[in-house]
């Protein structure tokens, strides 16, 4: 796991140029040096990029990525035609109950690379970009695990978390006294969800790319509604 949570990182730009120093491994050296934003960058300057990952389970100390979609955005478009998308050789056995979630089968994987193969191109996508995924707890430990358990070393980056993003704004919505006498319940803060408070399209779920274009719309949707394109990076990256 990684040494720091997600408040202990107040200048990722600085961050990132040490762990480029401190990396033994190439790819993520070139990864690192092409570094990140200014913490006041405005969101209207940002090139960022959706990332999702369908894996084995949820976690990521026992499981493993199967599938990688990403593409990359900024507040205006969502590129599509520049997407990426790979299966990916599974660490650990593909189970039943996960192919029920995302349909990926044992014949899917058949032939697939495993994450080594792919990683120089997939750091290539992510960097200099400000990654955005829905719910980081996915996207970014299960690089750093898997990395470390290929390669000995692990992965750290700023990202934006639409899901946390849907979090906190259901707590500014919800005094706590007035709803536990209402006894309101809490929104599903789940992909699908988000979006439809958004009016945005249903997509089916549980596919890597679908899933990074649906995180790509759902973050402009939100700042369109909730911020602006002025709003300095530092206010959502973690």
């Amino acid at each position: 796991m990684n040494n720091f949570n997600d408040h202990e990182i107040l200048n990722w730009a600085a961050f990132l140029q040490l762990k480029e120093q401190l990396s033994k491994d190439s790819r993520l050296q070139r990864f690192y040096h092409a570094g990140t934003y200014n913490a006041e960058t405005p969101l209207s300057d940002i090139d960022f990029v959706a990332l999702d990952f369908e894996t084995t389970g949820l976690d990521s100390q026992q499981n493993s990525i199967i599938s990688i979609g990403l593409v990359p955005f900024n507040l205006q478009r969502v590129f599509c035609r520049k997407a990426k998308t790979w299966y990916i050789t599974p660490q650990d056995n593909l189970q039943e109950n996960s192919i029920i979630i995302h349909g990926i089968t044992h014949s899917d994987l058949q032939g697939a690379p495993d994450l080594l193969r792919i990683l120089e191109q997939l750091l290539d996508e992510l960097a200099g970009k400000v990654v955005v995924v829905h719910y980081r707890h996915i996207e970014r430990d299960f690089l750093d695990h898997t990395l470390r358990t290929l390669i000995n070393e692990g992965i750290l980056f700023p990202v934006i978390d639409t899901m946390q993003i849907e979090a906190n704004l259901q707590r500014k919505r919800s005094p706590g006294l007035f709803n536990l006498f209402k006894r309101k319940k809490p929104e599903s803060i789940r992909l699908a969800n988000s979006r439809t408070r958004y009016n945005l399209p249903a997509y089916a779920p549980h596919d890597a790319l679908t899933d990074a274009i649906a995180t790509a719309e759902l973050l402009q949707a939100q700042i369109q509604y909730h911020f602006s394109p002025d709003t300095a990076i530092k206010k959502l990256w973690l």
